[in-house]
């Protein structure tokens, strides 16, 4: 796994990042995709109850949310930084927005004020670079999941960019992202992606499963 210098501690930088990436089309972004099929495979996988309580960290303008709730999860939470991709997902979603719970926060700053049965985060979690940026985010995952909780982590695999929107990043595999979790996750399941870009670009993701002891 790679570390390289901090960026963007500053919760409001961190936002305005982001906000001004998503004014650009989010078909403009190298994440885009028009289905969370990878993700849905993941969390049919860790078979979670539709009653469960679901969190999408940095989830603002996935469409996961979309089938989920066309799936009938019933406790969906969608995190983000950048209020402009929750606004549109909200637009996109019409009526069906007001059954989600939107908060618009920094992960390495928020602290949960409940349990989620499942964590699922595609493509957050390897920006945190910085120690105490990770340590954060830890401390969320931490306080807002508990013995019995899934986590469902996609990052840039080892051979994956060392950069995204401007931004360093950590790359992760298997055995990686469960020595940065610690002891406390047991991994369940690890599959590869090549995810290609709006561009065409191919970018290598790890992804993994994990429930906690």
């Amino acid at each position: 796994m790679e570390r390289e210098g901090a960026a963007l501690n500053d919760p409001t930088a961190t936002a305005a990042h982001w906000d001004n990436a998503y004014a650009r089309g989010e078909r403009t972004l190298s994440w885009f995709e028009p289905t969370a099929a990878f993700s849905v495979r993941m969390i049919e996988a860790a078979d979670v109850d539709r009653s469960a309580a679901v969190i999408d960290i940095g989830g603002g303008a996935s469409r996961l949310v979309d089938t989920l709730l066309g799936r009938g999860f019933s406790d969906l939470t969608v995190l983000d930084v950048s209020t402009a991709a929750e606004q549109e997902t909200r637009r996109r979603l019409g009526e069906r927005a007001a059954r989600v719970r939107w908060l618009v926060q920094d992960v390495r700053r928020w602290r949960p004020d409940r349990i989620y049965r499942l964590w699922h985060d595609r493509a957050v979690f390897h920006f945190n670079t910085a120690r105490a940026d990770l340590d954060g985010y830890l401390a969320a995952l931490d306080a807002g999941t508990a013995p019995g909780s899934v986590a469902v982590f996609a990052t840039f695999a080892p051979d994956g960019p060392t950069h995204c929107s401007g931004l360093p990043v950590a790359r992760y595999s298997r055995e990686q992202i469960s020595a940065t979790l610690g002891d406390s996750w047991q991994p369940v399941l690890t599959e590869l992606e090549q995810h290609t870009t709006p561009s065409g670009a191919v970018q290598p993701f790890t992804w993994t499963v994990l429930r906690r002891r």
